[in-house]
């Protein structure tokens, strides 16, 4: 009995163990957009290491809002499981019929995601840091990225992350409104403008023969 619990108690620890040097791998990569001394933007996966202001972008779905976190608790566990492991996050743009059909395959199996939407030139140089690829739409799911839309391969890597194949989010669930993938920087303040100096008063008429005091009338 006691060689059977020792024995029990050594799996659950391999397990526990596997999961823990897995978690790693099945969070998305963080990419950082970082902005030099010298007004230079580049893009990594490695968080700067000189002066500059960096912006972390979090695509893998692992910076949600308080209030999806609270959301997701109710999820039955089969998809509670799912969207902790390996978070879903999609990537849009402006009049791209893929990515409507994208979403909609998305919304018809209850999948609970994240939306990044990339309409500028600072979304298009993440999207291409990020992706490698520079065309949309791109799903990412856990730390696999997919790009176009293919109904049946999107399917199958849901699939296997385990997710179900219908709906049981609970009702009235929503996914959080879509957001731009680089956050817009904050608008530069300039300096209020400063009222015209007033113009000299004019010189006063010289003295005439007529007005020998100079007056103004």
């Amino acid at each position: 009995m006691k060689s059977t619990m020792i024995q029990t108690r050594s799996a659950l620890l391999a397990v526990a163990t596997l999961l823990a040097l897995a978690a790693p791998a099945l969070q998305a990569q963080t990419i950082y957009r970082i902005v030099g001394p010298d007004g230079r933007v580049t893009f990594s996966d490695q968080p700067p290491v000189s002066a500059g202001k960096a912006t972390a972008l979090s695509p893998g779905g692992r910076s949600a809002s308080a209030s999806a976190a609270t959301a997701s608790a109710a999820f039955p566990l089969e998809l509670r499981q799912a969207v902790s492991k390996f978070p879903v996050t999609l990537y849009t743009g402006d009049g791209c019929e893929p990515c409507t059909n994208g979403r909609a395959l998305l919304a018809s199996r209850g999948i609970p995601f994240s939306e990044r939407t990339v309409t500028t030139a600072q979304d298009a140089e993440a999207l291409q840091r990020l992706s490698g690829q520079n065309s949309l739409p791109v799903l990412s799911i856990g730390g696999q990225r997919l790009t176009g839309f293919l109904s049946s391969d999107w399917s199958q890597y849901l699939d296997a992350a385990g997710y179900p194949a219908s709906s049981q989010l609970p009702s009235g669930y929503r996914n959080p409104a879509p957001t731009p993938l680089v956050a817009p920087s904050a608008p530069v303040e300039t300096p209020a403008e400063t009222a015209p100096a007033a113009a000299p008063p004019p010189a006063p008429p010289a003295p005439t023969q007529d007005n020998p005091s100079g007056l103004r009338f």
